[in-house]
């Protein structure tokens, strides 16, 4: 393995726009959806559980879920613990390992941050630093292993480019999971406090996916630049059929629609970024509006969850459709893997697959990782903090001026 300079620059910069997601992307589009007393503690959520995914990572996350010795394929046998015996000389492929290191981190520090959305303005915060301790150690690190680290998806053939399984579907999933066990808010009026700071939140999003999907090539090459213009067509598609499906729905386009799509465009084309075409990202991005539009205004008052900022409807459900049209749409002309409208059925059924365990292992998971602390220290705040708004019972801080 020989260092390349040019592979390890994009990788640099891809990192940062990953990390560009989170903080302050995922905080500015979470915080101005979320009510006037709560913006704070919504952001709050979001950084708190990147800080802590981001510790967990460095001290054994890499290292369980990257391991060259895997235990029946489904965590790794940990070496290097606390980042020791790796130097700045060790190399991944082309890039310093490190880099690697810094580039995955921000997926599993970001996924943790994502599943935020689903519990605003109703959790403790001591039960929801607890619970992404345990959730990122026992649900992300294992689900990343099976993908990505030689588990035993990945060697039984399933593919997800840039984190459908371990990112979308397991984060999805899990909100559910923990907005079904939490309980339904006293208020469930979506009063967003400032859409403008969404707006932004939306322009990090889509700006950092770029170097989420692009990056996940690992190298500054064609298959890099593939993605990020399939990433680029799924988000415009899926923001244009939003806002088309709001017009005949409510008569007018809507600013929280078009974002909305975009999301759930960038969403469902993770999993297949390095593996189809321009023609199968415009398909990807047209379905993951359909899809979450659905569940967004429908599937969610049919069962009646409180997932309070649509993390399931957006991220699970959109994630569930690119991993499965990554088994339809995969062409060989881009990456060597084919799917079933290239004449490989078999592709299709492995995504099926990987997309079935990954929502019954995370959700059945997280569903007892809230259980547990809800009947232990509790999970939601009190009533009158409820009522009063989080910012100040919390934080005793105002988030009103900002």
């Amino acid at each position: 393995m020989v260092l390349s300079t040019g592979n390890t620059a994009w990788m640099l910069v891809a990192t940062i726009m990953v990390l560009l997601m989170s903080v302050p992307g995922i905080a500015f589009f979470y915080g101005g959806l979320s009510k006037r007393k709560n913006v704070l503690n919504t952001m709050f959520l979001s950084l708190i559980a990147f800080a802590i995914a981001s510790l967990i990572w460095l001290m054994y996350g890499y290292q369980l879920s990257f391991a060259t010795t895997s235990i029946f394929g489904l965590i790794g046998v940990p070496q290097n613990l606390f980042l020791e015996g790796i130097g700045v000389d060790s190399l991944t492929g082309s890039i310093p390992t490190f880099v690697f290191i810094a580039f995955e981190l921000t997926f599993a520090a970001l996924t943790a941050a994502i599943v935020s959305g689903s519990i605003v303005g109703r959790m403790k915060t001591k039960a929801w630093v607890i619970f992404i301790i345990i959730w990122v150690t026992i649900v992300y690190i294992p689900v990343c292993h099976w993908i990505w680290g030689g588990g035993w998806l990945m060697n039984m053939g399933a593919v997800d480019f840039a984190g459908g399984v371990a990112v979308e579907v397991n984060s999805g999933f899990s909100a559910l999971a923990l907005a079904m066990i939490l309980g339904k808010r006293r208020d469930t009026s979506l009063l967003p406090h400032n859409l403008g700071y969404s707006i932004l939140g939306a322009g990090f999003l889509w700006f950092g996916w770029m170097g989420f999907n692009g990056g996940s090539a690992l190298a500054a090459n064609g298959l890099a630049g593939s993605a990020i213009l399939v990433s680029n067509t799924a988000a415009a598609v899926a923001m244009i059929t939003w806002v088309i499906l709001d017009t005949v729905k409510v008569g007018k386009p809507t600013v929280l629609g078009a974002i909305t799509g975009a999301v759930a465009g960038l969403v469902a084309i993770t999993p297949a970024a390095g593996f189809v075409s321009f023609s199968g990202s415009i398909v990807i991005g047209l379905g993951a509006s359909l899809i979450s539009y659905y569940a967004v205004y429908n599937l969610k008052a049919k069962f009646g969850y409180d997932d309070a900022l649509d993390v399931f409807g957006v991220h699970g459900l959109s994630g569930v459709w690119g991993l499965i049209a990554t088994g339809l749409f995969a062409s060989p002309a881009i990456n060597g893997i084919a799917g079933l409208f290239y004449g490989n059925p078999e592709q299709f059924v492995i995504q099926v697959i990987a997309v079935v365990a990954t929502a019954a292992y995370t959700f059945i998971v997280s569903l007892l990782i809230a259980k547990v602390l809800d009947l232990t220290i509790g999970l939601r705040v009190e009533d009158r903090e409820e009522i009063s708004g989080l910012d100040s019972a919390l934080h005793e801080e105002s988030g009103y001026r900002l």
